[in-house]
């Protein structure tokens, strides 16, 4: 009754009639994602009908109430076949602005033309096959880019940049071809770059480190959710970058790594927020090449480093909160780097385990991000291996049980999902220099077998990788327990009482018959015979 009424008005009506009905429409089923499958015939000529209007000269009020209801109409796929055209959808990327002309965006009241034209483009774009085939042949791709130079630096028209990246990683998600177009021919990696840094307002420092105001406020809403957008349309442009070969690369990734670095370090207007941001870095890390990935940590400036040499007793005593500075930058910095990027991760990732669930989704990137990273790069190795592997002092309880990292991360080892588990125990054995006896110091050897058969050291050994040298030290503590530790559990186990010593000596004298008698049993039996030498 609604499509009826409406396509009504639409066909025959002015455009003050069409505004106010199309809104009223757009009001109701605003939240509606499912259709009656009796009117899908009166929703496809209330589509043709709404292309009719858009190429009228009507006010642009009425232009929006005609793409929301369009947007609205577009999330039913079926609906999408018969307008689905060429004509139709360059009368959307005109209105979007994706046109051929180089008009500035200077006109405020046509931004809301331009956001609604764009929602209609991701949803037609998403849900028609059709309009993914004429995507590529209307040259889409490069269209959005275009119209990216012209917002990048433009705060206030966030709108219009969300939901042209929205559209560009539509595109590079289901044109795996317009990734290697964004990526080589439109420049894709140092636009994106660029919209990033624009969204966190980045100051740099050095080549490749930012300012960090930890005291600043959190992100912007429209901010957050630009970067967002930037980040997924990043990790399509760049999903098969594991090597680089020319230099320009290298400096382009890594200029791509120190913008992600700034990323981990800022927070969002919500924790949810944050951690969206937080899990799309992370996503995007792992396409960088790990040689690009040393930009994660960076020497402590000239302040840092003085802070860093104050201790907190030689602060005054009124100073309480410059302790805890104190106390928490040293926690972050290891041979004089800052490690601030890398204990975000760690952070994030044992988040990511406490969830205990969608650990193949969730967890794996991060835990082989941290990996690579660990094989690759020395100070990092050794930092996160002071933190997840402290020194051991308490051996007490088994490896897997507490609620440390360790803890959680040889819990992991014995996990059902056989990637998970893989992973875990190969985050570990990189941190222990594959180092199988360290390994087993750290996790014993039952819950290690599954990694060890794997790499076929079962009998011990190391893995194929060189590190240093450097060699583990061992607590006093751990060293009085070693001999008692059970090498298959990995802890402190008591040792067992001798029960003969608490027996008597008629008791020791009658077990001991009893053992002869059982012995000359055996010997009776024809099936049991004893071992002769074989003197040859």
């Amino acid at each position: 009754m609604d499509e009826e009424r409406a396509l009504y008005i639409v066909r025959a009506g002015e455009a003050g009639a069409i505004e106010r009905v199309l809104r009223d429409y757009s009001d109701k089923h605003r939240a509606t994602f499912k259709f009656e499958p009796t009117d899908e015939d009166k929703r496809k000529k209330l589509c043709e009908g709404i292309f009719k209007v858009l190429v009228k000269d009507v006010p642009t009020t009425c232009q929006v109430s005609c793409l929301e209801v369009l947007r609205i109409l577009s999330r039913d796929k079926k609906i999408l076949v018969p307008v689905t055209t060429k004509e139709n959808l360059q009368i959307l990327l005109r209105l979007a602005k994706l046109h051929e002309s180089d008009d500035s965006l200077e006109k405020v009241s046509e931004f809301p033309v331009i956001v609604e034209s764009l929602k209609c483009l991701c949803n037609i774009v998403f849900n028609s096959q059709m309009a993914q085939q004429l995507s590529l042949e209307l040259n889409l791709a490069a269209k959005l880019c275009n119209l990216l130079r012209k917002c990048k630096d433009r705060k206030f028209i966030n709108d219009i940049k969300c939901f042209d990246l929205r559209l560009l990683f539509l595109l590079s998600l289901l044109h795996t071809d317009i990734r290697s177009q964004l990526r080589y021919e439109l420049q894709g990696l140092p636009l994106l770059t660029q919209i990033l840094e624009s969204a966190f307002s980045i100051k740099w420092t050095d080549e490749y480190e930012s300012a960090i105001d930890h005291n600043g406020p959190p992100l912007p809403p429209q901010e957050t959710d630009c970067a967002i957008e930037a980040l997924k349309a990043l990790f399509n442009v760049t999903v098969d970058s594991w090597k680089v070969h020319k230099e320009s690369d290298s400096h382009q990734f890594r200029v791509m790594a120190a913008v992600l670095r700034h990323c981990l370090l800022i927070v969002g207007p919500t924790e949810d927020k944050t951690e969206e941001l937080h899990s799309n870095a992370v996503n995007l890390l792992s396409n960088v090449p790990v040689s690009c990935l040393d930009v994660l940590i960076c020497p402590l400036t000239h302040e840092e480093t003085a802070q860093e040499a104050t201790t907190p007793d030689e602060l005054p005593s009124d100073k309480t909160a410059e302790k805890d500075t104190a106390l928490t930058n040293n926690a972050m910095v290891y041979n004089g780097m800052n490690m601030e990027a890398i204990h975000v991760l760690l952070s994030f990732m044992e988040k990511r385990i406490d969830k205990g669930s969608s650990y193949r989704e969730g967890l794996t990137p991060v835990l082989s991000l941290l990996t690579e990273c660990s094989r690759a790069h020395r100070n990092i190795r050794k930092f996160l291996k002071d933190q997840v592997l402290p020194p051991l002092r308490d051996v007490t309880n088994r490896p897997e049980v507490g609620s440390t990292v360790r803890n959680k991360l040889v819990r992991l080892m014995t996990h059902v999902d056989l990637g998970v588990k893989q992973i875990a125990a190969e985050f570990l054995f990189v941190l222990c220099k594959e180092r199988v006896d360290s390994l087993l110091k750290y996790t014993g050897y039952g819950n290690a077998a599954g990694l060890l058969a794997a790499r076929g050291l079962l009998a011990g050994g190391r893995g194929d990788n060189w590190y240093s040298e450097d060699e583990d030290t061992d607590t006093e503590e751990y060293k009085n327990a070693k001999p008692n530790i059970n090498l298959i559990t990995g802890h402190l186990e008591e040792p067992m009482p001798n029960p003969i010593d608490e027996m008597t000596e008629e008791q020791k004298e009658y077990e001991a018959m009893k053992l002869v008698n059982m012995l000359d049993k055996l010997s009776r039996r024809a099936d049991v015979k004893p071992l002769h030498q074989d003197g040859g």
